[in-house]
């Protein structure tokens, strides 16, 4: 049997190209780029593809990449980064749903900073890219369904971001195909608050669009964790 591929690598570099593309971010891009070059475990054409949105993320304004995004991810459920987005909406399930993947990540020994989520898609690939590649490529696949509907959406509106989540799935050892996106509410619009509220925080966000930027702590416990442990957090 052919040995798995390690994807660690990818992984990291998959996750930084959908982070918010603010000045740190702008200032990896080149490492970021050098990383993807020497990668083995995505295929020649994916990689073209990535390094295509690199050369944008590069060649932008910072307000035009930064209004992109926002406008990307930030403007409608099909393409939220929040995976919870996806499975639960709003509903009470996605509060139960947290605290498991939460749980999972502090077993492996990671640790997320006060107030960040863990249903955020560059934290899951940041904890997938600690795990074994048999492990990393079963919890990749317990998501492909949800990776599979985003990069639908962002194929429909035309954008490089697309090529990060086709690969995600090809990573999954799945293939990227297009499926019927069904139109959505803004979440700007289904997170208004009542009028008697009109001026209070939105979902608890001090200002609505701010970047919401992630960083893990990482203790001296072990970082390896079977993704069997996923299935304590429904996705």
């Amino acid at each position: 049997m052919a040995q798995l591929q390690n994807t660690s690598i990818s992984l990291r570099v998959l996750a930084r190209l959908l982070a918010y593309p603010n000045a740190a971010l702008r200032a990896d891009l080149a490492d970021i780029q050098t990383a993807l070059q020497a990668d083995r475990a995505l295929h020649t054409t994916r990689k073209t593809e990535l390094l295509g949105l690199i050369q944008h993320l590069s060649a932008g304004t910072p307000l035009d990449l930064e209004s992109e995004y926002v406008e990307l991810f930030d403007r409608g459920r099909a393409t939220s980064l929040h995976l919870f987005e996806h499975v639960h909406g709003d509903s009470r399930d996605r509060g139960p749903a947290m605290v498991d993947l939460t749980k999972t990540f502090e077993a492996a020994g990671l640790f997320l900073a006060p107030g960040e989520l863990p249903d955020y898609l560059p934290v899951l690939l940041e904890f997938a890219s600690t795990q074994p590649p048999k492990e990393a490529k079963a919890f990749l696949g317990e998501m492909a369904h949800i990776f599979n509907a985003i990069f639908s959406a962002l194929q429909q509106r035309g954008t490089r971001y697309a090529s990060v989540l086709g690969a995600l799935i090809e990573l999954s050892g799945e293939k990227a195909t297009a499926v019927a996106v069904v139109a959505d509410e803004a979440l700007d619009a289904s997170w208004e608050e009542p009028e008697v509220f009109g001026g209070c925080s939105v979902k608890g966000q001090d200002k609505p669009d701010q970047p919401q930027p992630i960083h893990f702590v990482k203790t001296d416990a072990a970082t390896r964790h079977s993704a069997a442990a996923l299935a304590g957090a429904p996705l």
